[in-house]
């Protein structure tokens, strides 16, 4: 029997090949058939590949693949696999990375393209990137004209979803379900997936272990995050029906044989930063070689489709349609380019991720957060289709703009945050960056006490030289980060009962930080003045912060930052470990405003008929920072409030 794990194990494993893409393939070209130089071309994956290949006469001697547009956990990591397959089989016919299936077929696609087109037996394909325009910062633009003409097709439905990732899928599900007629449609070949932790409180899997949360103790967490810039309505809409959604999923997945787990807290939690144990997860199933038998996504796409749902792929909206004051549909082009009508009668849910993948978007709402980001973990179809589409029909947008971050980005030395760092996508997924361990300025100072939200020391950075920190541990790491009890996903030990971590601190020690340090993005070194001279830091006041730090550890008491004395660990045992650090982005928090329906709502404060927004592209939620000690109230809200207004419009 497979081992029972969760999808983060899946992800944290060693890439591995699956099934032989024979079907098609393009094998590599007799010597002095190939005509020198360099082609590419593009394949649909999640979002768009772009494979460029250089040939001499005889052979491929380069591929540069851009799967800027895939999943960053699943077809992002597979890049570097799938170029070397590519580059050993000296042909487009490579294995299937397991879980990147999507990703791997576009390579493989795309990849035989640029060698027909090498071998003459194609023309050479011209392949040109999407660009925003940035010179008149114009981020939202206007609504395209389309004329009746090239409308090729009307489709009719109840309830038109807008998008079927996280909460668009809950929300198809949840429609088809009640019986209502829904259509859902998204830009990708696939939905581009479900996130895996799930917030929610009064669920039977925290009644069952004795995990209680006080929903106004909650709402009154929330509102302080946000600097009381929230509807708190909506907050206790989550908190009155998260469980029991919870739950309802719970019995999707058990139809499956798949189990859920929940974080507990623990039961000694003296910190000064308070932790609600809110997290759910699948515990998915794997094979023997590490693939995951199944996923929310095809959970709940089968469940859907069981039920009459219908799905069109490879559809993108292009606007939503507005007749005398109500919002109709939408009006979208297909997988051929041509334009098609879709017609809502009950209402038309948007749920199309936010624009954490928009930097235009980004740089001109809240380039502040860009300044103290190096890295993008965001879904590929984030990119504000969905926000700006509601604002053309009127509707209105949260004014204070925020972002998801993580201090879980390592960079090198010489490298800054910004814009251009993420976008080149070269910096480290540090997971371990978020323990609080000592963390100094570029001037080798101590700042702040490490031990608090995720996000507190990415705004502090905005105050310091190069908009970042860095990070200090030493060889008694492991030890450490378990006597720090560590929450939701930071968390690399199992929680008190039994819950797998995300990601466990064997695969940081074994797999994570030996392949940080090989591409520079963590430096080790025999003493703290070595340590400082690989990662530029000055030498003598790093000898001193580092000292003084050890005194106050050996005291228990620090005495200058009140960091609690079970997370004030000394960094006194060599080898020594320095990362500099920025924030990874994982979505936009900020959105269209809504009531308690998931109704939009427009610029006079009045719901718009016909039109309903949840996820990422829902405002009023968050504001300032999100409370990343509890562990997934963004996704949530999403799947929550996906579920709600399914099922509410279906029985309208």
């Amino acid at each position: 029997m497979a081992k029972q794990l969760s999808r983060r194990t899946f992800l944290r494993t060693t890439l591995a090949s699956g099934a032989t893409l024979a079907a098609a393939a393009v094998h590599a070209a007799p010597a002095g058939i190939y005509k020198p130089g360099t082609y590419s071309a593009k394949a649909a994956g999640i979002g768009d590949v772009v494979v460029t290949m250089t040939f001499d006469a005889n052979k491929i001697t380069d591929v540069v693949l851009d799967v800027s547009h895939e999943t960053p956990s699943i077809g992002q990591a597979a890049a570097e696999t799938l170029k070397k397959s590519l580059m050993a089989a000296q042909s487009a016919e490579i294995d299937v990375v397991s879980g990147a299936s999507i990703t791997s077929r576009a390579v493989h696609q795309a990849a035989a393209k640029c060698i027909a087109q090498a071998k003459g037996e194609i023309p050479v394909e011209v392949v040109t990137k999407e660009v925003a325009k940035e010179e008149d910062g114009d981020w939202l633009g206007q609504p395209p004209e389309i004329a009746e003409k090239d409308i090729v097709a009307t489709h009719n439905t109840d309830i038109l979803v807008v998008g079927c990732g996280t909460g668009g899928m809950f929300t198809v599900a949840s429609a088809a379900e009640a019986g209502a007629k829904v259509i859902g449609i998204d830009r990708f070949p696939v939905g581009t997936g479900i996130r895996e932790d799930i917030g929610a409180i009064d669920s039977r899997y925290q009644k069952a272990y004795g995990t209680k949360v006080d929903k106004f103790e909650f709402i009154t967490m929330a509102t302080l995050y946000a600097g009381g810039r929230i509807q708190q309505d909506l907050v206790k809409l989550w908190c009155d029906e998260s469980g029991a959604v919870v739950d309802w999923l719970g019995d999707r997945l058990a139809e499956r044989g798949i189990e859920m787990w929940h974080e507990s807290g623990d039961r000694n939690d003296e910190t000064r930063y308070k932790h609600f144990p809110i997290g759910h997860s699948p515990r998915m199933r794997l094979t023997k070689d590490g693939k995951e038998e199944d996923s929310l996504n095809t959970v709940l796409f089968d469940y859907a489709v069981k039920h009459g749902a219908r799905f069109d792929f490879s559809t993108k909206m292009v606007k939503l349609e507005k007749k005398n004051g109500r919002v109709t549909g939408c009006i979208a082009q297909n997988a051929e380019g041509k334009y098609v009508r879709y017609n809502a009668k009950k209402g038309v849910v948007v749920a199309t991720g936010g624009y954490a993948q928009n930097f235009k978007m980004l740089e001109a709402l809240q380039p502040w957060n860009l300044h103290v980001t190096g890295r993008t973990g965001a879904m590929p179809g984030a990119r504000g289709d969905g926000i700006k589409a509601c604002l053309w029909v009127g509707a209105k947008m949260d004014e204070t703009h925020s972002l998801l971050k993580f201090d879980r980005c390592a960079l090198r030395p010489d490298q800054n945050p910004g814009v251009k760092t993420i976008q080149s996508g070269d910096s480290g997924f540090f997971w371990m960056g978020s323990q609080p361990w000592l963390k100094v300025n570029a001037y080798g100072k101590r700042f702040m006490n490490e031990s608090g939200t995720y996000e507190n020391i990415l705004h502090a950075d905005e105050f310091q030289k190069g908009h970042c920190h860095y990070t200090l541990f030493d060889s008694n790491w492991v030890q450490y980060a378990e006597q720090f009890k560590m929450h939701g996903c930071s968390r690399m030990f199992p929680f008190e009962n039994g819950a797998d971590p995300n990601i466990s601190w064997k695969v940081v020690k074994e797999k994570m930080l030996p392949g940080l340090i090989e591409k520079g993005y963590v430096v080790q070194a025999d003493t703290i003045e070595e340590l400082a001279q690989k990662l530029g830091l000055p030498a003598k006041t790093l000898q001193a912060t580092v000292t003084r730090y050890n005194e106050l550890a050996k005291s228990g008491n620090d005495v200058d930052y009140g960091k609690e004395p079970h997370r004030l660990t000394p960094v006194n045992k060599a080898p020594f470990y320095g990362a500099k650090n920025t924030g990874w982005m994982l979505c936009t928090l900020d959105g269209i405003q809504i009531d308690t329906n998931m109704n939009a709502i427009d610029t006079e404060g009045n719901p718009i008929p016909g039109l309903y927004v949840v996820g990422n592209d829902s405002g009023g939620y968050f504001a300032s920072e999100y409370p990343n000690l509890a562990t997934g109230m963004a996704c949530g809200r999403t799947v929550t409030f996906g579920r709600l207004v399914g099922l509410k419009l279906a029985k309208a």
